[in-house]
């Protein structure tokens, strides 16, 4: 479904990600893991479109996603729920979902807005509420629902346990396995290493730019350098 192919990325004269590939599958999870700063967040708005690559390829659906602006890639198919989750705070719930549907024909905002609330119970108890008054899991999940709004091929999750308490962090981990098992291909950004590799398929582990591990899940949880540097030995 996503191949990266040898892509170099530069924030000006720093060589940010150095020739990394990695592929993702139709049905999988793939994680990326590694400390602050390793670049995975640069993976994904390279992937996106809002960094472009120096060399490398990008493909999504068969299809090169080089010189293709960020709005008609999710037009194609691929959503990022990104850092920090960058929700309209001034907005409703419902008014945010509506926003994820951009790119999608208004007969399919209302089934849309649905299926989201079936996946998220919480958000239609507050969908009238100004999202910049819930909790951090609840603007969590609001901006997961508004990703899916896009209706993703491929989701991609930046840091979806960032700053949370971890019995939120555990929900929002049950609701990326529940996404996974309804089908959605998922590609995770995630510095907490034991839950990312716990809910998936493969992962790859990134320093410095570079890719220097890969792996299924378990085989990384399994791996004796990885527990030192992400598992707490």
């Amino acid at each position: 479904m996503l191949k990266v192919n040898d892509i170099n990325v530069y924030y000006g004269a720093i060589h940010a990600i150095k020739g990394v590939s990695f592929e993702v599958r139709d049905g999988e999870v793939v994680t990326l893991i590694g400390a602050n700063g390793a670049g995975k967040s640069t993976i994904l708005n390279t992937v996106s479109g809002l960094l472009h690559p120096k060399t490398g390829s990008i493909e999504f659906l068969g299809k090169s996603l080089a010189g293709v602006p960020a709005h008609k890639i999710v037009a194609r198919g691929l959503a990022q729920v990104p850092e920090g989750r960058r929700i309209f705070l001034q907005m409703t719930v419902e008014e945010n979902l509506e926003m994820g549907a951009f790119t999608q024909a208004n007969s399919t905002v209302d089934p849309g807005i649905q299926r989201v609330y079936e996946q998220f119970p919480r958000l239609k108890e507050r969908r009238k509420q100004i999202a910049g008054t819930l909790s951090g899991g609840e603007q969590q999940m609001l901006a997961m629902g508004r990703a899916l709004m896009a209706n993703p091929k491929l989701l991609m999750l930046d840091e979806p346990s960032m700053g949370l308490a971890p019995i939120l962090v555990d929900q929002i981990f049950e609701i990326i396995e529940r996404l996974h098992q309804a089908g959605t291909t998922i590609l995770l950004v995630e510095q907490n290493a034991q839950m990312a590799l716990s809910v998936a398929d493969r992962g790859y582990v990134l320093e410095t730019g570079k890719i220097v591990a890969t792996g299924t899940g378990q085989e990384l949880l399994n791996n004796e350098a990885v527990k030192q540097a992400y598992l707490g030995g």
